[in-house]
């Protein structure tokens, strides 16, 4: 499997992550919006670091379960609901700061929306790997 990383000419540098993400014929891997819900169903406390924290390792354990890594991701999604746009920030930099951090140099998309299906929820991320 190759994955390609670039940023087009013409376009802004973007902030770690890339415009374009480009895989050679595999398998594609889709994880279900990893929430901050522990094993036991409880959300992962108030605090929106801790909420991030957990979706991290929930993350991790559904790429692994998958055969995938971080490295292996080509798409995530990210959303947080907030409209202070100090908050987006600090969830962007706990995620990169992760194990998961190789994740978020592919296709990426940070947004602050209203509400999250679970209540209380503040982080989901969707994410998509390419295997060989």
């Amino acid at each position: 499997m190759t994955i390609e990383r670039q940023n087009p000419p013409g376009l802004h540098t973007p902030p770690g992550y890339h415009h374009v993400t480009t895989t050679s014929p595999g398998r594609t891997v889709y994880l279900a919006g990893q929430c901050p819900l522990t094993a036991d169903g409880s959300l992962a406390g108030d605090d929106i670091l801790a909420q991030t924290d957990q979706v991290v390792a929930n993350t991790a354990a559904a790429l692994e379960f998958a055969g995938a890594t971080p490295s292996d991701v080509v798409r995530t999604v990210i959303y947080v609901v907030t409209t202070d746009r100090a908050e987006l920030s600090a969830v962007w930099d706990r995620l990169t700061a992760s194990p998961l951090g190789p994740a978020f140099t592919s296709a990426s998309t940070l947004l602050g929306v209203a509400q999250l299906g679970f209540p209380g929820q503040r982080v989901e991320l969707d994410v998509t790997a390419a295997l060989a």
